[in-house]
């Protein structure tokens, strides 16, 4: 379907791949986008493989499966690589965002002959820098917005500032956080 962008977030329980699929659905929904943010749950875990799934069009949307050939794949967590196919079905127009230390050179064997785009985040450095704690999903929503350009990255921060006042109503102090997350992790995806 044109004008259609598809993203799968391979993460582990708690480290927010579903909060990030979800808010980013909630994110372009307020810019008139149609959506669908959702997660494929089992019987995870604390720590356990999870998967979640965006849709985001500029027309209606008729599909309600799970995502087999997405145009974009966001892994929070790069020891998954080791065990799951993240680049499985995924467009080689498209493009991978991992969340890494290591090089692309350490990480290309892992993706099993991926000709796309590959971009890494060290979202371990961006939450240091601005969060204090370690929220992967944070640095990574921004991220996948930077690749897959589904909005313009303003428009984004704008809609994300209004979704988080709203979530952290009762905690304002982590809003300022949170956003220079956001801000910094746009800025630094290779």
């Amino acid at each position: 379907m044109e004008g259609l962008t598809e993203i799968r977030w391979h993460g582990r329980g708690g480290q927010g791949a579903k909060t990030a699929a979800l808010l980013l659905a909630d994110v372009a929904f307020n810019t008139g986008k149609y959506v669908q943010g959702f997660p494929e749950y089992g019987p995870e875990r604390m720590g356990a493989p999870i998967t979640a799934y965006d849709r985001i069009s500029d027309k209606e949307i008729r599909v309600h499966s799970n995502i087999y050939e997405p145009d974009y794949v966001a892994v929070v967590d790069d020891t998954l690589l080791h065990s799951i196919n993240v680049t499985e079905g995924l467009s080689k127009d498209g493009g991978i965002l991992i969340n890494t230390t290591k090089s692309k050179k350490e990480i290309l064997p892992l993706l099993h002959g991926y000709e796309g785009e590959v971009h890494l985040i060290d979202c371990r450095d961006i939450c240091h820098k601005t969060l204090k704690k370690y929220f992967p999903n944070t640095p990574m929503l921004a991220g996948i917005v930077k690749i897959s350009g589904v909005m313009d990255e303003e428009t984004f921060l704008k809609e994300m500032e209004g979704s988080l006042k709203h979530k952290f109503a009762k905690k304002p102090e982590v809003l300022e956080g949170n956003m220079q997350a956001l801000r910094l992790a746009l800025k630094e995806v290779h």
